[in-house]
């Protein structure tokens, strides 16, 4: 018996197949990546001999019509698809924003999945989760498990393209971060690194002010990598921390 974790992002479909029984931080049976224009193949492609899972659960930021379409591709399987829908309470952490429902599904599902992961090392501390991909989050969770609210600003990607769309000739390569950029593909590539880090940076001291000690930082997301080098505060990279809160809501733990 298995569980099949699904999350629907901005530009991919990211899955993970676990063993029945298993908690937030296993690693998966199986696993896979999709961009989102060829969720059509995936009943041929990634899922054709996948074992029939037992339950279902997964986060999506996508349009209804995008999930739609990923549940057309279980058909083959007699299982309940289920999404998460964020809630005022659920997997230990209590959500704090204005309107609950409102707030995204995978950000929701990322804090609960960094929550367990500072409840299995033991750590009762504050958290700050963030998620690194088409666009950027940075969100905040007290020491007593409230998610406080948190931070959006664009990708890498989405700075590069708005900067095309409204500025002459700065279509260039990609560049590196530079402490003193001195061609325009550096200029670039570290203004957008340092927009991000500098928004983390900032989250990290207001967290740290409010609950006096300086909180765990998890990283995710696949660009993560990119920003991780040039984060100037104690961090580490999650690989599927998603996957960990969906494991987590899953179980009820």
């Amino acid at each position: 018996m298995s569980f099949l974790a699904v999350d629907i992002g901005n530009t991919r479909l990211k899955w993970a197949l676990y063993a029945d029984d298993a908690r937030p931080g296993a690693s998966p049976e199986r696993q896979g990546a999709v961009f989102i224009e060829n969720i059509d193949r995936l009943a041929d492609d990634d899922w054709q001999h996948l074992a029939a899972p037992r339950a279902m659960l997964g986060s999506n930021v996508a349009s209804d019509a995008v999930r739609r379409r990923v549940e057309e591709q279980m058909d083959r399987w007699d299982v309940a698809p289920r999404w998460v829908v964020p809630s005022t309470q659920a997997g230990g952490v209590t959500n704090g924003y204005d309107h609950p429902t409102r707030l995204g599904a995978d950000r929701w599902v990322a804090v609960i999945g960094a929550r367990a992961h500072a409840r299995q090392r033991g750590f009762g501390g504050p958290v700050l989760v963030v998620m690194v991909g088409t666009a950027v989050t940075v969100e905040a969770l007290s020491s007593d498990g409230h998610y406080l609210g948190g931070l959006i600003l664009p990708g890498h990607g989405i700075m590069l393209r708005a900067l095309e769309s409204g500025t002459a000739g700065l279509r260039v390569p990609t560049g590196e971060v530079r402490d003193f950029p001195t061609n325009t593909s550096d200029a670039l590539t570290s203004g957008g690194t340092y927009a991000i880090t500098g928004a983390i940076e900032r989250l990290y001291r207001h967290l740290q002010a409010r609950e006096g000690r300086a909180p765990l930082v998890l990283m995710t997301g696949g660009a993560g990598w990119k920003v991780s080098p040039a984060l100037d505060v104690p961090h580490e990279l999650i690989e599927g921390l998603i996957f960990d809160g969906l494991l987590a809501l899953q179980h009820g733990t």
